[in-house]
């Protein structure tokens, strides 16, 4: 099983005639993606071969979803440009965009936040600046290194994309349902609660991994969500213990304000909701790996 991505799926990529885009579309296809179609209205009627694979590419979402069926795109669009293309992402309501650019302004993320939910949240966001997500052995959407892990039962929410690819080869043994980067700016499409929510009720999943980070209050959030619906068992890391107050380090998102959004508060609030907390990743990885074995 997996969440939000599987072999089944049908991957657009927008912006893959770039020269990020070029790159992980051969990574991904390398990985068993299921990639249909690239987007790029000035090269529509084309295509590139990646490898002996012909893919081709599309003037809009809508044609390609029309033409192939697809049902995720991956967005490697440049910041300016990053807003109409999730919008065009969500007037064709494909059901998952995964946002991979980074730098895009945070009143952009918000619009077009705002936007998928006025038109009934029809299109999953993940993202923005985000690794994206990976279902290994199945699919790869993003730019997770397809071969650090195998297929497992831990299921993996972080906002860092470095962390996911620690925690995944820390707990490569095990191996995991699915990996989930939902991005470190202060406006997200998926969050932690809704990747918890989905672990849940996936009977594949025997335990989740929830990496947080200084700043706001997602984390908290996330706590009390888990101490009212999540009866797996978690095991979390909150990245930033030393950093200095009032300073953003890293993410966007990541500013400590005072006493709000420390990772000693996280950390407390997520232990108050029964969830185990490492100090450092490695720390975490046996945590979980001593649940998983006990």
């Amino acid at each position: 099983m997996a969440i939000f991505l599987t072999k089944e799926s049908k991957v657009i990529v927008q912006g893959m005639t770039g020269a990020t885009g070029m790159k992980h579309t051969k990574l991904m296809l390398g990985d068993g993606t299921n990639i249909v179609g690239g987007v790029n209205p000035r090269k529509a009627g084309t295509s590139v071969d990646f490898d002996g694979t012909s893919v081709p590419v599309f003037g809009s979402v809508a044609e390609a979803m029309e033409k192939t069926g697809a049902d995720v795109s991956v967005l490697f669009v440049p910041p300016a440009f990053a807003k109409a293309a999730v919008v065009e992402a969500i007037d064709a309501e494909i059901p998952l965009a995964v946002v991979i650019t980074e730098g895009i302004a945070v009143h952009d993320s918000a619009a077009f936040w705002a936007y998928a939910k006025a038109k009934g949240n029809k299109t999953r966001i993940i993202g923005p600046n985000c690794p994206g997500l990976i279902t290994p052995g199945q699919s790869n959407a993003g730019i997770i290194p397809g071969d650090i892990t195998k297929p497992g039962r831990i299921g993996l929410v972080s906002k860092s994309g470095t962390l996911t690819y620690q925690m995944m080869y820390e707990l490569r043994d095990i191996g995991f349902s699915s990996a989930v980067g939902i991005g470190g700016d202060p406006v997200i499409g998926t969050t932690h609660i809704d990747a918890l929510a989905a672990f849940e009720a996936d009977p594949e999943t025997e335990l989740i991994v929830m990496i947080g980070e200084i700043g706001g209050d997602a984390e908290e959030r996330a706590a009390d969500f888990i101490k009212a619906n999540v009866t797996k068992p978690v095991v979390g890391y909150v990245a930033g213990f030393t950093a200095p107050e009032g300073k953003t380090m890293g993410h966007a998102g990541a500013i400590v304000s005072g006493s709000s959004g420390t990772a000693q508060a996280k950390k407390e609030a997520l232990e108050a909701a029964g969830v185990k907390v490492g100090k450092t990743p490695t720390e975490t990885a046996k945590l979980a790996r001593a649940i998983l074995e006990g």
